[in-house]
């Protein structure tokens, strides 16, 4: 018998969504495992895995089904933490050249911080540390980029257009990240304006990455060169090296994402249109 096709619809993506939100919203509101020594909101991505991995069951599909092939695991993993390191090597390079401008010339240091939307204070140097973010951000793409890219966009391609499968997953991978903005507001470290303005922007930003990822997952047949890049961008860029100037450490953290972002969601989009062009992909 094939899979059961009642769950071919988009109704599954959104209940596993709203299951991984709920989920997400406890461990920032109510756990806090960031604000503790692990110092990562790992716990929710745990449990996603674990609803992945039940969907799959459910509805009859495998993890090479959704991206996870095993041939070229390490080859495309690679070529996507490549991707990342060149794409941030340029942000970089552009961060610190603006604040070399503004007469606050920085350095750049290595050490492991709690992500922040307002900084952290975190500066943690000992072995485990580095060896804890890469081991949590390992389950944090696994989760994402099974669930966002692979699970979902697999799904709701069998019924609609892939790009217009790839919109909606991104959307919902961008409505996914306005959590860190809340909490934000209610803990007192942002105005009510300043949440809706940076929720608005985190959409926008992170929905740019998950078009991308969902676009190198269409063109390469797999999930593993969209992790690389992911893990790059969640690990180094926002955990490990770090801008330090006489004003703090990242105030333009954020210019940094954005920057490598969009050369890379240049060049992934450029590849896509070159093999579409070619009759080299579907859709």
């Amino acid at each position: 018998m094939g899979r059961n096709t009642k769950y071919k619809s988009a109704n599954l993506c959104i209940a596993i969504f709203m299951l991984c939100l709920a989920v997400r919203f406890v461990e920032y509101f109510l756990i806090e495992t960031d604000k503790t020594i692990i110092g990562e909101n790992v716990f929710h991505k745990s449990v996603g895995i674990i609803l992945l991995t039940l969907a799959l069951k459910r509805i009859k599909l495998s993890w090479s089904d959704i991206g996870f092939q095993r041939n070229g695991f390490v080859s495309s993993t690679l070529k996507g933490l490549l991707l990342g390191s060149v794409c941030f090597t340029v942000s970089y390079g552009v961060e610190l050249a603006i604040l070399a401008l503004q007469g606050n010339p920085a350095h750049l240091e290595i050490y492991i911080s709690g992500f922040s939307l307002t900084g952290s204070p975190l500066r943690n140097t000992d072995f485990i540390f580095f060896m804890l973010c890469v081991v949590f951000n390992v389950i944090n793409v696994w989760m994402e980029e099974g669930v966002f890219r692979g699970l979902f966009i697999k799904i709701l391609a069998e019924t609609k257009p892939f790009m217009q499968a790839n919109f909606i997953a991104a959307f919902l991978f961008g409505i996914w990240h306005i959590v860190m903005p809340i909490r934000s507001y209610i803990d007192g470290e942002m105005s009510l304006a300043a949440m809706v303005m940076l929720g608005i922007g985190y959409i926008i930003l992170a929905g740019i990455m998950g078009i991308k990822w969902g676009l190198l997952y269409r063109v390469t047949g797999n999930i593993w060169v969209g992790l690389g890049d992911h893990l790059l961008n969640n690990t180094v860029a926002t955990n490990m090296l770090h801008v330090v100037s006489q004003e703090g450490a990242d105030e333009l953290q954020i210019v940094r994402i954005m920057v490598a972002q969009i050369i890379s969601f240049a060049f992934v989009l450029a590849i896509y249109r070159r093999k579409k062009r070619k009759g080299e992909l579907n859709n």
